[in-house]
């Protein structure tokens, strides 16, 4: 197995018009490629559940995207390597005609591995004859396409790993991804609150370098006073909720969560396994056991609120976060972390810090909010089929803010709102609790 102790240095996280447009694209799609550098054709190619999509799909699909939005309309006489790509690797873009439906991508046999490569290099051929043949002008007008461009292929990249993960996990010989070592601490630090006063905030992307649609217009938000946990919930402390029946205690639960744990036979997080009376748990690099100061992941929404709720005993008024608390508390921080360059493929363990101070912000675990994906005052999606990209989906859904170990670290920002619904928990997805500040 190559050596998973990085991946690649970071690439430059604004896309800006120049000469800087053509490497940041060669180092975005560069690394797609070394995230499969472990995996054999057989691999890339398994669909483990309908939310899944082969990694063959996602590296096609990507293509797909800069084909579609940049090549066709701006490369005269382009042709597409093969006439029935544009229905095979359109995702949801229902204005853009015909598509192969989601649950079956696994079936798409042909085109090949190989074939998929190819598709690949035939596309980045033509986009770097695109953008070495643009002016300055021309440039400028294609910057905000490549941009988009670059950053879906990186949550892309997000999908690949997360999606191997749960393929890898279907499989009884319990595939290893990346070889990994690493010193996790025999405990987590304190968990200590940082308060933050009421205020009439700003909420949104500013303008300065790339964002999506979704996270404007900037307006302001009232958020009173509240406090945020110091560091992500642990393993060990979500043992002791499931210790003490949490699984089995409907009072913990919303509604709904408790019909999906009694439904789908839930009581631990997903890729948890108990083997000879202890908890062990599927990771990238094989199964090992469950550490008890790493943060828990692989967590729904569900899950997540019915912890808070039974943690509320000993720390009155716990909850999750809104999603405008979380960025309140985000606004300043570097957004440094653990993140899939650093090729861990797995939360770390919380670093020691000052009291009251927040750590694992960014990286580690997508963090769900209690606040529902719903568009900002003002909101309208772009023009075209770019308009479908995040609006259409502004419906029973529930914000995750800051990352996680499978996301580029040039891929976050303090604005970022990723969404999913309630009852996914494939994604690296984790908790901090909050509280209001006279809890």
């Amino acid at each position: 197995m190559p050596s998973s102790s990085t991946l690649a240095p970071p690439a430059e996280p604004t896309v800006a018009p120049g000469h800087d447009l053509l490497p940041q694209y060669r180092a975005v799609r560069s690394l797609s490629e070394r995230l499969c550098d472990t995996l054999v054709p057989e691999d890339y190619v398994v669909q483990s559940m309908p939310d899944v999509s082969p990694t063959k799909w996602h590296l096609a699909h990507t293509s797909w995207f800069f084909e579609t939005f940049l090549l066709r309309p701006n490369l005269p006489n382009y042709c597409s390597l093969h006439p029935q790509y544009e229905f095979l690797f359109n995702s949801y873009y229902n204005s853009l005609g015909a598509r192969h439906c989601r649950p079956k991508r696994g079936l798409i046999s042909r085109p090949t591995v190989a074939d998929t490569y190819a598709y690949r290099a035939y596309v980045d051929e033509h986009m770097e004859a695109l953008l070495e043949g643009a002016n300055e002008e021309r440039l400028s007008r294609l910057t905000p396409l490549v941009a988009v461009g670059l950053h879906h292929e990186q949550q892309h990249q997000e999908l690949m790993v997360t999606d191997i993960k749960h393929v890898f996990s279907e499989n009884p010989l319990r595939p290893v991804y990346r070889d990994r070592r690493t010193e996790v601490p025999a405990e987590a630090p304190p968990l200590t609150w940082a308060e933050f006063p009421e205020q009439l905030a700003w909420i949104g992307h500013d303008g300065n370098g790339f964002a999506f649609d979704n996270e404007g217009p900037r307006h302001r938000e009232f958020v009173p006073a509240f406090a945020l946990a110091s560091r992500l919930v642990t393993c060990g402390e979500y043992q002791t909720f499931m210790e003490d029946g949490g699984y089995a205690r409907p009072e913990f639960w919303l509604s709904e969560g408790w019909a999906t744990v009694q439904a789908r036979g839930w009581q631990a997080p997903l890729y948890w396994e108990r083997q000879d009376g202890r908890w062990w748990q599927f990771t990238l690099s094989g199964m090992r056991p469950v550490e008890e100061a790493e943060p828990v992941c692989h967590l729904s929404l569900f899950e997540a609120d019915a912890y808070a709720h039974w943690a509320g005993r000993q720390w009155p008024g716990a909850r999750l976060p809104t999603e405008f608390e979380w960025e309140v508390a985000a606004r300043g921080l570097p957004w440094a972390g653990n993140f899939v360059e650093g090729g861990l493929f797995h939360p770390a363990a919380a670093p020691p810090a000052p009291p009251h101070a927040l750590t694992q912000m960014f990286g580690d675990v997508w963090e769900w909010t209690r606040s529902q994906y719903s568009p900002y005052p003002g909101y309208a999606p772009p023009a075209g089929a770019l308009g479908e990209y995040n609006g259409k989906f502004m419906c029973n859904q529930f914000v995750l803010r800051g990352g996680s170990c499978a996301t580029s670290q040039t891929h976050i920002r303090d604005t970022y709102r990723n969404f999913f619904p309630p009852d996914a928990r494939w994604q690296f997805m984790g908790l901090r609790l909050a509280r209001d500040a006279a809890s």
